[in-house]
């Protein structure tokens, strides 16, 4: 157990929403560390976080990545903040050179980079409608290097009539306190993925943490 990073959780729990229970917040985090390794990742991979919360996945990223190679995005800029003070600190900020931005569009272009290796994306299709699903997909594509690798997690039914089909985001966010979860069919992901050229492979059950 990471002593540390639990106390600095408990101290974030205190201040702000946490993004999901405390007593996974290690292992979720690790288990997206660990998962992306084994896709690849090198110190030297370009990593876009796509709802970064309170650093969750930042925690271990930012550490293994070389300076300026990790980029969050998160509108909850209180979560935000909790993160990069509780979980980071102003020396691992000022030595690993992370990179931040607030907007709620799923906009990558903010940052002025292109060519991302990874894009980690936890707990978002939960919540997301697939318009705005659709979107990420769409900016995966052009801000994506050869063999980019895609990472999110989503509830998933096999039924249609609990597909959910809606246009609004569901749960907690920076604009909404109430909680929530959507969830979605496989099929009408790989839809979406294949208006892209995308393939998409299931992985394991809660593998994403």
């Amino acid at each position: 157990m990471n002593r540390p990073l639990i106390e600095a959780a408990e101290r974030i729990q205190d201040k702000v929403f946490l993004g999901g229970p405390l007593k996974i917040f290690e292992s979720a985090g690790r288990n997206q560390f660990i998962l992306l390794l084994k896709y690849g990742l090198n110190p030297h991979s370009k990593v876009l976080d796509i709802g970064c919360g309170c650093l969750r996945g930042g925690y271990w990223l930012i550490r293994f990545l070389d300076p300026g190679r990790y980029f969050g995005i998160e509108p909850n800029m209180d979560m935000l903040e909790a993160g990069k003070q509780e979980i980071l600190g102003d020396e691992i900020l000022n030595t690993k050179k992370p990179r931040f931005d607030s907007n709620d569009q799923f906009d990558y272009a903010v940052f002025g980079e292109s060519n991302f290796d990874f894009f980690l994306c936890g707990s978002i299709w939960t919540h997301a409608p697939k318009i705005q699903i659709q979107a990420m997909l769409e900016r995966f594509s052009e801000f994506r290097s050869d063999g980019a690798v895609f990472l999110t997690s989503y509830i998933r039914t096999e039924h249609e009539k609990d597909d959910y089909m809606g246009n609004k985001w569901v749960g907690r966010s920076h604009a909404s306190d109430q909680p929530g979860l959507i969830k979605h069919r496989l099929e009408s992901i790989k839809e979406m993925a294949g208006e892209h050229s995308l393939t998409v492979r299931p992985l394991a059950p809660r593998i994403f943490g």
